[in-house]
């Protein structure tokens, strides 16, 4: 059942966040009510249910209007917070690193305006006459100005941040680059860790992390990647972050490849799957249509398998939809105690960059100097020479300059 589902995530945000879930309810409605959300009726028996249990808090799994929330801390007697409230708390306290902080106060702050109200309702006896607010909303509208100014430089720093990073990336174009994308707890910090051998934090718990995090990872033969650590999916992710997180999000919308990372052992590891990839159509401002093209390679890699009754026939079902679906674990299991499917994900990534990379001998008279700085800069060059005028080069070059340099008229050799 859905609800159920969707209450047990609820259920795990509250514990990432520190909160104790002493009970939960669910009410059918035909539609939210303007005042409650829920109907009055429903409103005072939770009223009274809250009295019993002693409880402070109460967590709504979808979003409340600010009058919804208004109204329901006034009547229930105890703090409200709706489920995006719970997630910009999470990722407030799991940021790290600058950018990150800056993401999560930019969406809480967005979050926060339409909602002050809520923090003067204690003036709301004070009222001012003809000519003279009250000092309650005089202050209102004064934070409310503080905030839009602090929106406005959050969002130029952001933007600061991202220009950066896109200087970043062009100034290493020296290896293929892959971005791990997913659900919340799907494992991909567990597979970061055991591709490159190198510390990365791991938690089992939605969000554990929020910061961007690269590796460089030895994929055999000579190659190598860089591969991110990019934040989690959920559903009813808040708008607000997916908006501050763009910046971030284009790690993966400029990366060669994507490694979806699906927690094999979830019953509704379709509906996640889904969820991440709208998400990422949302944030790239990509429009769904029936006759979309792939916007670039995607592996699919089915993870916790350890907690699989049988991966081979999982991996054989999923297989009917994602051929190239790569099957791991990056805990050990009964009948193996390595980790599994790691050798499958380093060849899915060699055989990528072999594609992605290949080897070309490409003749430039050495009287354009643009066109071989350019490949000296954008290229791995494994041998050069000069012969009659011509430099003859032999290099690991991305496919799509290959594309530009033939456009062009240059003349190449694959081989």
């Amino acid at each position: 059942m859905h609800v159920d589902e969707h209450l047990e995530e609820l259920e795990r945000l509250a514990d990432t966040a520190g909160a104790q879930v002493i009970g939960r309810t669910i009410q059918r409605i035909d539609a939210p009510t303007p005042n409650f959300y829920l109907g009055q009726g429903k409103v005072e028996s939770l009223t009274e249910d809250l009295k019993q249990a002693n409880a402070t808090l109460v967590l709504f799994d979808e979003s409340l209007t600010p009058l919804q929330g208004v109204k329901l801390e006034k009547n229930l007697g105890v703090r409200v917070m709706d489920r995006t409230e719970v997630i910009l708390d999470i990722f407030a306290t799991r940021a790290k690193s600058h950018e990150a902080k800056l993401q999560v106060e930019l969406a809480q702050l967005e979050y926060l305006l339409p909602r002050l109200t809520r923090m003067w309702t204690h003036l709301s006896r004070i009222r001012g006459g003809i000519g003279l607010r009250g000092p309650g909303e005089t202050q209102l509208e004064t934070d409310r100005r503080a905030i839009r100014r602090k929106i406005a430089v959050l969002k130029k720093r952001l933007k600061d941040v991202a220009e950066h990073r896109a200087n970043q990336r062009q100034g290493r174009r020296d290896m293929p680059t892959a971005a791990l994308v997913g659900y919340t707890n799907a494992g991909k910090s567990s597979l970061l860790k055991l591709l490159s051998g190198q510390d990365v934090f791991i938690e089992d718990r939605l969000f554990a992390t929020v910061d961007t995090l690269a590796r460089e990872v030895d994929v055999g033969e000579g190659y190598r990647y860089r591969i991110t650590d990019t934040v989690g999916f959920i559903r009813k992710l808040p708008h607000h972050l997916v908006a501050s997180f763009r910046a971030t999000l284009e790690e993966a919308q400029d990366a060669d490849l994507l490694l979806h990372v699906i927690d094999a052992s979830h019953p509704g590891w379709e509906d996640q799957l889904d969820v991440v990839e709208n998400e990422l159509r949302v944030a790239w401002g990509v429009r769904r249509s029936p006759g979309e093209v792939e916007r670039k390679r995607e592996i699919y890699v089915f993870n916790k398998a350890d907690l699989l009754p049988d991966p081979t026939a999982f991996l054989a079902l999923v297989r009917e939809r994602y051929p190239h679906a790569i099957l791991t674990s990056a805990a050990p299991h009964a009948a193996r105690p390595t980790p599994m499917g790691v050798d499958d994900l380093r060849l899915a990534l060699r055989t990528s960059a072999q594609a992605l990379r290949p080897i070309a001998e490409i003749r430039v008279p050495v009287s354009d100097g643009k066109l071989l700085a350019t490949l000296h800069r954008d290229a791995e060059i494994l041998e050069q020479k000069q012969t009659n005028g011509v430099v003859t080069l032999k290099a690991r070059i991305e496919a799509r300059l290959l594309g530009r340099l033939r456009q062009d008229g240059v003349e190449v050799v694959l081989g």
